[in-house]
């Protein structure tokens, strides 16, 4: 028996639950997920190149190449090469995305605001402190290698 909960899958299971209010706003929009996560990325961020944009997001470079590829077909993207290295490539939001953006966005402010009305503006920055912590004190692990920054497999733990 193991002695601790469960923490990937309460994260999970939470991520999904808060989804499920963000989820109709993004359905009545036509925008997927992780269209949105790269919406909202290249709009507080500005340009990048795909592979920062692709880190920052969460999305791997294969599934990231494929949705760019969309997006630019539906006109929310565009792909430009860098005026000072034509090698590299820049990811902008196009004007379409930015009034996709602006129309979405009180949909997506009172959805927080009723998610600080269910939680409680103090329990919601409790939350999101105790996220930024986790995330700080784990980041210096990822930088090492994967057999020094996680112990063995557990045979019986099928997450990892």
């Amino acid at each position: 028996m193991f002695r601790h909960r469960n923490l990937p899958h309460l994260l999970l299971q939470a991520r999904e639950t808060l989804l499920a209010g963000f989820r109709p706003i993004l359905r009545q929009f036509g925008i997927t997920e992780q269209q949105w996560r790269l919406m909202r990325t290249l709009n507080e961020r500005g340009p990048m190149e795909p592979n920062q944009l692709a880190e920052a997001c969460l999305i791997l470079s294969p599934s990231l190449t494929r949705m760019l590829g969309s997006m630019e077909d539906a006109g929310l993207v565009a792909r430009t090469r860098s005026a000072t290295d034509q090698r590299r490539q820049l990811v902008t939001l196009t004007p379409a995305a930015r009034t996709v953006i602006a129309e979405m966005e009180p949909l997506i402010d009172a959805r927080y605001q009723e998610l600080a009305r269910q939680l409680g503006p103090e329990r919601l920055a409790d939350v999101y402190r105790a996220l930024d912590a986790m995330l700080a004190g784990l980041a210096p692990q990822s930088s090492l290698p994967e057999s020094v920054a996680s112990p063995p497999p557990d045979p019986g733990d099928s997450e990892r």
